[in-house]
């Protein structure tokens, strides 16, 4: 049975606001997308009930996404602990009125805030995240929500970069209202053998993000995409496969994902050209 397909508003605009989603979503449906994972910069940005109402006369399922901007962090010495609990709870919320199973985001450190740790730093950062996690795991599942978390290329984090990394630091967690998000982009940087990492997280695995190995559009890239759809499958993975790419065109997200070239001649060619490359591959 054919994969849901989701597209990230990110393609499009920064921040989504309840102004923007209307037309954003009607755009996704066209293209033939089934869900929307929608990015909560900042609470208030956007209304969970009023996108539902939205997402459900349009026949589209929603998936909250977390932004780790500047000061959220569950590491101390990267950020504000307490005001990132209380956005992950606001996630939390938003997911379980959107019908989302999942919240996923690298929920740790802000994104590009990196810093150097020997062995015994290390342990203590793994030993703070779980802390600092394990309550927000517990909120998570009593509503039927997982925290997804995902693993970051080495230029945007120093925390989590690999799977081996993130099954070490979350295994008193996983399966307790905490997953892995993987991306496909991570992967193609910071993994040997991104089907092997695939397989290697197996169960814990609670969302995938999806695009080409320059940020680009699928299927346009060197990944081997038949591998990676192969080993989700061997990895017991049916859940959503969700497009996260970024325009160049807004200044802020330019900046925060590296965008400094256009990566289709639109946005739109991007998101359709993703979309035909998954269904012709059968995902």
């Amino acid at each position: 049975m054919p994969r849901t397909i989701a597209v990230n508003t990110w393609v499009w605009t920064s921040p989504l606001t309840d102004a923007a989603l209307e037309p954003l979503a009607r755009k996704a449906v066209d293209l033939g997308y089934q869900a929307l994972e929608l990015p909560l910069e900042n609470v208030g940005d956007w209304d969970p009930a009023q996108v539902r109402v939205v997402l459900d006369s349009l026949g589209l399922g929603g998936i909250v996404i977390g932004a780790m901007g500047p000061g959220r962090s569950l590491i101390s010495r990267a950020g504000d602990v307490a005001a990132t609990q209380d956005y992950l709870r606001s996630c939390i919320s938003a997911a379980r009125v959107l019908g989302s199973d999942v919240v996923a985001g690298p929920f740790y450190a802000p994104t590009g805030v990196t810093w150097r740790m020997d062995a015994d730093e290390r342990t203590a950062v793994v030993r703070e995240l779980r802390e600092n996690l394990a309550s927000l795991a517990a909120e998570a599942a009593a509503v039927g929500v997982t925290l997804a978390i995902e693993p970051l290329n080495r230029y945007e984090t120093s925390v989590l970069n690999t799977v081996e990394q993130s099954l070490d630091a979350l295994a008193p967690l996983l399966g307790a209202g905490v997953g892995l998000a993987l991306d496909t982009y991570h992967l193609n940087i910071e993994e040997k053998k991104p089907a092997a990492a695939i397989l290697a997280a197996g169960a814990a695995i609670a969302h995938v993000q999806v695009c080409g190995s320059d940020r680009g559009a699928v299927g346009d890239d060197h990944t081997d995409w038949p591998e990676i759809l192969r080993a989700l499958d061997d990895a017991g993975y049916r859940g959503p496969l969700g497009l996260e790419s970024f325009t160049g065109e807004n200044a802020t997200i330019a900046v925060a994902a590296s965008v400094w070239r256009p990566l289709a001649p639109s946005q739109d060619e991007l998101a359709a050209r993703s979309i035909a490359a998954l269904h012709a591959l059968g995902a």
